[in-house]
């Protein structure tokens, strides 16, 4: 059967040559996916021909340079609305047909990316293995003695067996992450909120995010810059913050990221080793391993199933459940019983011990870049699943059920092959709205990891990184394409470069720690600055202005601080006159946003370039 390579660049590039178009290509998976269906069960419903035409028509209207995601074909979990055809949630007697579709299909249309169908699911979304519906059990796109994952099974097939480029999923407990870990695919949970959840049949709808399922972490990167928009129509939807839209995607610099103490692998011997040559893959790209300690991440996670969070899947299934109960299946009627029971005192209880939880865990990420996770302790078998239907899935959520509760952002990531073929992974994970910080990880580990793609291709090495020559300004998302050298990730927390009162221990330096700001390196700037000692009045702290030169220049002490970014205004405007946050040069060629001097300050203000920095000037 014919494979293509489906990436977003490279489709672009295919139609822009003329090498096919929309119909014919979406044709051909159609048909693709069509004799793939018998065996895989990834479709609940796949477009007919005459349910496509409309989109194809609208596209041959349009020039491809008018939509980013022109004749981009795409999957949809069933439990999100496409107008017109039936929404099910892997249950027949709950299915209903939409007037309208969920607010991302419907952004994703308009800019020009055509529905395939609407996928299979583990029912009501509610597993993590994709063999729980009556459509069908979904096993694994590589191995057949294991399970896609779940609960968006479908979409993730549909992405590895190569008839989409990217599929929609939802993950309110690793429903979008344990099946892109086992099919080879990039999965994003987003942070709650971040993409609208309107005209999505919820799971737990305080906790349930839309995932992207993408082939690698660029295409993820994109798709969400152009749909990471506030949505009326979804009370629980969130603006995307600057330093987290399309510009924030790019090469990691110096990282510190978090590695549990204690590793739960289900007994497996070879996935110990796995995640090892992902963490010495992260380290040699120029990160620092932190050990952790996980465990109040994983009581926050047993509170998902053990808590009032069952209560509120129970508020979308019970009814059915108790007026029609053979239309659930067993498992789910299982997994939901102990929801009636639930009280309001049980409900506020579990949230304040969430709280305390969330308190201890947000201390472990404010010291960090990221935390990396084996995406699921082990593979797990269908023989198992048929065994046992609780205890094997429970498993392959044992590192993914807190992400939602602790509302984090993570990107579950392809990073090796098991002997048997099977693909694994790592999940890399943050606070939240470092999605784009989260996708620059995990493309760096795709490309240093050198995994084969679903639809062949490889990822280039990362390239070497360059200084800028001058700070460049955001842009807005555009359409995909080739890879190009890339500008600096950014996260959440932006780095000041202080070279005087700021400097840890003296006079002004609480203005950045009562921020919530941390200590990360003390250095030197490149050879390009002069030092100088500002007039000041009376009771006025003392603080040196740095400029600078074209020539005779000298390396001036520096520090660098992080500072949470939703701080930097109010930061900025304590600033006085003639001192200004601009760019600043180190020693190392890269550039830094740190503390500068206009040069009218400079009038009356003595040189201090030879003593090489404040300290020690104020030590002479």
């Amino acid at each position: 059967m014919a494979s293509f390579d489906l990436r977003l660049s490279t489709l672009r590039a295919a139609y822009r040559s003329g090498a096919t178009t929309p119909r014919q290509l979406i044709g051909e998976l159609r048909a693709k996916a069509a004799a793939l269906n018998p065996e895989f069960h990834l479709f609940i419903h796949l477009l007919t021909e005459a349910e496509l035409a409309p989109y194809l028509d609208a596209l041959e209207q349009l020039d491809i340079e008018s939509l980013p995601l022109y004749g981009v074909p795409f999957a949809i979990k069933d439990n999100i609305d496409l107008a017109g055809i039936p929404t099910t949630a892997a249950c027949p007697a709950f299915a209903y047909t939409p007037d309208a579709s969920a607010t991302l299909v419907a952004q994703l249309v308009a800019l020009g990316a055509v529905p395939m169908g609407k996928t299979n699911l583990d029912q009501f979304a509610t597993g993590l293995n994709g063999t729980r519906s009556p459509y069908g059990k979904c096993r694994n796109s590589v191995h057949p003695d294991y399970p896609s994952g779940g609960s968006s099974a479908g979409s993730a097939l549909a992405v590895a067996l190569g008839v989409a480029s990217f599929a929609l999923g939802t993950d309110t407990a690793g429903s979008g992450r344990v099946p892109a870990a086992l099919n080879n695919l990039v999965g994003l949970k987003g942070t709650r909120g971040l993409l609208s959840t309107a005209g999505v049949v919820p799971a737990c709808r305080t906790l349930d995010c839309v995932t992207y399922l993408a082939v690698t972490a660029r295409d993820a990167s994109t798709l969400l810059a152009l749909t990471a928009q506030e949505d009326r129509d979804d009370a629980y939807s969130r603006a995307n913050p600057q330093w987290n839209d399309a510009s924030a995607f790019g090469r990691v610099g110096a990282f510190k990221f978090g590695v549990p103490t204690t590793l739960e692998f289900g007994g497996c011997k070879e996935s110990p080793v796995l995640f090892a040559q992902a963490r010495a893959a992260l380290e040699a790209a120029g990160g620092t391993a932190v050990e952790i300690d996980l465990a109040p991440f994983i009581e926050a996670a047993k509170l998902l199933y053990e808590g009032p969070w069952v209560a509120e899947r129970y508020s979308v299934a019970g009814e059915l459940m108790e007026a029609q109960p053979d239309a659930v299946l067993p498992v789910i009627r299982d997994v939901l019983a102990k929801a009636p029971g639930t009280t309001a005192v049980g409900l506020f209880r579990a949230q304040y011990r969430l709280q305390a939880l969330k308190k201890l865990c947000d201390a472990v990420l404010d010291q960090l870049d990221f935390v990396l996770t084996p995406s699921y302790p082990r593979p797990v078998t269908l023989a198992e699943l048929e065994r046992d239907p609780i205890g094997p899935n429970s498993l392959l959520g044992y590192y993914t059920n807190f992400m939602n509760l602790l509302d984090y952002a993570a990107v579950a990531v392809p990073s090796a092959f098991m002997a048997n073929g099977l693909p694994w992974g790592v999940t890399v994970f943050g606070r939240a709205f470092s999605d784009q910080y989260l996708l620059s990880v995990a493309d760096t580990l795709q490309r240093v990891r050198a995994q084969p793609l679903v639809g062949g291709g490889m990822l280039d090495a990362p390239t070497a990184p360059t200084a800028p020559t001058a700070p460049t300004a955001p842009t807005a998302p555009t359409a995909p394409t080739a890879p190009t050298a890339q500008a600096k990730a950014r996260n959440d927390r932006v780095r000041i470069v202080v070279c005087g009162a700021h400097l840890d221990g003296l006079p002004l330096n609480h203005q950045l720690t009562r921020r919530g700001a941390r200590w990360i390196t003390s250095g030197a700037t490149a050879p390009n600055y002069r030092l100088h000692v500002l007039a000041c009045g009376a009771g006025e702290v003392q603080r040196p202005g740095m400029q600078r030169v074209a020539r005779a220049g000298a390396a001036i002490a520096i520090e660098v601080w992080e500072l949470p970014s939703a701080e930097l205004g109010s930061f900025l405007t304590g600033i006085s006159a003639p001192l200004a946050l601009g760019r600043v040069e180190l020693a190392d060629a890269t550039w830094e946003t740190g503390f500068v001097c206009e040069d009218y300050g400079l009038e009356g203000a003595t040189d201090i370039t030879e003593f090489g920095g404040w300290r020690a000037w104020l030590a002479r």
